[in-house]
């Protein structure tokens, strides 16, 4: 499986921007795909994953209502729309998923934000104040 990241960028605060991950290798309709992030001198974090075998998503706390995963079958792509972007939502973001599509109906439930074996290239977001 092999995840490409696309977009990112600069933004003033309250803002949008949208990251895309093109997902190739495995069966997209079972697959899973989590979204994290780093900022600087802190832990890397996961804000979101969606399910594509049921379309079940989850977001952490601080982007609930601001950011929304989806997926787009066609493309075999997994985007996550950022608005009312924050300072402290500046990072480098990172799309990651299981090593296989067999993963995928349990990925989002079990094993992220504490497990992913696959991993995007990483784009840097940047919100200016």
């Amino acid at each position: 499986v092999q995840l490409v990241e696309s977009g990112g960028g600069s933004v003033q605060a309250g803002g949008s921007l949208r990251l895309s991950c093109a997902v190739s290798g495995d069966n997209f309709d079972d697959y899973a795909v989590g979204w994290f992030r780093q900022a600087p001198g802190k832990e890397r974090e996961g804000i979101s994953c969606i399910s594509n075998s049921d379309g079940n998503t989850y977001y952490k706390d601080s982007i609930k209502g601001r950011f929304t995963v989806s997926s787009d079958s066609s493309r075999n792509t997994v985007y996550l729309q950022m608005n009312s972007l924050k300072p402290e939502d500046t990072a480098v973001y990172f799309c990651a998923g299981p090593r296989s599509s067999y993963r995928g109906p349990y990925f989002c439930q079990m094993l992220w934000p504490h497990e992913a074996d696959r991993w995007g290239q990483g784009a840097q977001v940047t919100v200016s104040s």
